[in-house]
């Protein structure tokens, strides 16, 4: 009886296929568990131990940021992270893709930042996978959704619960779902830090 193996597809693989794909399984499991603890440890209440393993499993770090209690990494190796920014609660940064986020960023609570998402006109519902960048200054409300490929612009303000699917300007006020331009910001000779890491959160 012969062995019939298929991929996600549909397409029969021949023993040559089936044999290199195995390294590429074991690698994702491996990331897979990876992730798992670094949930886990997304937990722990003292902010010091969690940025210490978050830079272990590869996330760039600046100096002076905060990363708050139950952010969600899916591969933390191309997440990079300025200086004095604060990430909040139960945020999920997806390193699928390169993700930077600038200098003197505040990232309110649940806020998702992707970058993949299914193309859902492929026949197969295969990913799309792009970089985002969040400049310096950013204000990035609480609840909002910003998609793979976007560019955001220094000292941009993202309000809560907005949806961001396309690149924005720098100093703009943006809004709603999809987000579009609201307004914009007044000051743009921005010196601000935002200050100490609270412990414990």
């Amino acid at each position: 009886m012969e062995l019939s193996i298929k991929d996600k597809t549909g397409k029969k693989l021949s023993p040559k296929e089936i044999v290199d794909k195995i390294p590429k399984r074991i690698v994702s499991v491996i990331l897979e568990f990876k992730i798992y603890l670094l949930h886990l440890i997304g937990y722990l209440p003292f902010h010091h131990v969690r940025r210490f393993f978050y830079r272990l499993a590869g996330v760039k770090i600046g100096r002076g940021t905060t990363i708050h209690m139950e952010t969600r990494f899916y591969n933390p190796k191309n997440v990079v992270i300025g200086e004095d920014t604060v990430i909040g609660e139960k945020t999920v940064l997806d390193g699928r893709d390169k993700l930077i986020i600038g200098n003197h960023v505040a990232i309110a609570s649940e806020v998702m930042i992707y970058n993949s998402e299914h193309n859902i006109n492929d026949e197969y519902f295969l990913p799309i996978v792009a970089p985002v960048t969040i400049e310096d200054y950013c204000f990035i409300g609480p609840c909002s959704i910003i998609l793979p490929g976007v560019k955001i612009g220094k000292g941009t303000v993202v309000g809560a619960g907005a949806v961001v699917t396309k690149d924005v300007p720098p100093y703009a006020i943006v809004g709603g779902v999809p987000a579009k331009i609201i307004g914009e910001r007044k000051n743009k000779n921005l010196h601000y830090k935002l200050g100490r890491a609270a412990w414990f959160r």
